[in-house]
């Protein structure tokens, strides 16, 4: 006798299909996250990848035999070796718990090194046992750039000699370099919450209100020259160039602002139309001079040859005199510098003078005037009188 037992297994058939079904959509949907996704069996042996972890590792292990991480070589964050068995995934698959953003950095195959979080948590059956693990990585690249850049440039803000401010639109100071504290005599504390006008003397009071209009309209100021108020009370003068600050939707929040102190440089122009205003007025009584000069030659020469010889000699002797003021800064020239530059050339290229007395410094109106004078003296005296001999002068 024959006994048949049948049993109906559509029912379950159907489960392990959709079980299939179910496991091939999660497949799927790993495959095309962005991130990458790896999983492991309970042993930290690999046992799937989606392709942004290869691409993030840089090569496809093998799997079932590659352990703990797919990359070639990692490092903790001081760029340290770490070795896989005490990556993240093998922290969380030997201590049973999930970690939640473990940094590490990721070495490819190419030498490039990724920077990432992990995700590692252990996968568990309906009994509790420990079956395998997930881990997600995200790549912070780009993040480690941004800080990076922000470090440098917060590096440069905090060093530069310029004050470097920040305020948002209703004045208020937000932050405060070393350049602005040595201008502005306000130490970071001190000032930080504190509104814009505290730098402002109340005499220009409008004009901040209306810079703070134009950055609100998204306008740059640049090389706009004004006066600010120091924390004792003085004024310096001041160049600033303001830029509006923008949050990531690109709404302005507020305004950076460069202070560049101009006090040297307006000292400089202050003295530099002193210089001119002194040059014009001593080119006015320098063609005074000349046209008495030439006046007092052209009246009193009796030939053509005569004036054009002493009207030259009598301008080189001026030259010479200015030439010694020159040197002394035109502030005064000494009275024996004068007599030798002005006897000189009767000299002859021999010792005919000797000059003697106290130091005596004149002012340079009557330097010229004694040079001159002088001038005058030994010429006449060249033609006419001691010098007209081969004896010795004293003077």
């Amino acid at each position: 006798m024959i006994l048949l037992a049948i049993e109906d297994i559509t029912e379950r058939r159907e489960w392990e299909n959709a079980i299939r079904a179910s496991e091939q959509r999660l497949k799927d949907l790993i495959a095309a996250l962005p991130g990458a996704v790896y999983t492991t069996d309970a042993e930290g042996r690999l046992t799937s990848y989606n392709p942004a972890a290869a691409e993030l590792w840089g090569r496809h292990p093998k799997l079932g035999t590659d352990e703990w991480c797919g990359s070639w070589r990692l490092y903790r964050t001081d760029d340290t070796p770490l070795p896989h068995d005490e990556c993240p995934m093998a922290i969380a698959l030997k201590e049973k718990r999930p970690i939640q953003g473990a940094e590490a950095v990721a070495e490819r195959s190419d030498g490039v090194k990724v920077p990432f979080l992990a995700y590692p948590t252990p996968l568990r059956d309906a009994s509790g046992k420990v079956t395998g693990a997930v881990n997600m990585l995200v790549d912070i690249t780009e993040r480690k750039r941004a800080e990076a850049l922000a470090e440098r440039l917060a590096a440069i803000v905090q060093s530069s000699d310029d004050a470097i401010i920040s305020k948002n639109l209703d004045g208020t100071i937000i932050s405060w370099n070393e350049g602005a504290e040595r201008l502005l005599g306000y130490g970071t504390d001190e000032i930080i919450g504190k509104s814009i006008m505290t730098l402002v003397s109340p005499d220009r009071r409008d004009e901040e209100v209306d810079i703070l209009d134009r950055v609100r309209r998204g306008q740059h100021i640049q090389h706009y020259e004004t006066l600010r108020q120091r924390k004792d009370g003085s004024l310096v003068w001041v160049s600033l160039t303001i830029s509006p600050l923008s949050d990531a939707a690109g709404k302005i929040i507020g305004a950076s602002t460069i202070a560049r102190d101009m006090t040297e440089r307006r000292r400089a122009d202050e003295h530099r139309k002193t210089l001119m205003d002194e040059l014009n007025h001593r080119v006015k009584n320098m063609m005074a001079v000349i046209q008495s000069i030439a006046t007092q030659t052209l009246g009193h020469a009796s030939t053509l040859e005569e004036a054009r010889t002493a009207f030259s000699s009598r301008l080189i002797n001026l030259a010479t005199a200015h030439d010694l003021l020159t040197r002394e800064s035109w502030e005064s020239a000494n009275l024996a510098e004068i007599v030798s530059d002005t006897v000189k050339p009767h000299a002859d290229g021999k010792t005919r003078f000797q000059i003697e007395g106290p130091g005596v410094r004149l002012s340079p109106s009557a330097a010229l005037a004694m040079s001159m004078a002088l001038h005058e003296l030994s010429t006449n005296a060249a033609k006419y009188g001691a010098l007209s001999n081969e004896k010795t002068a004293r003077s």
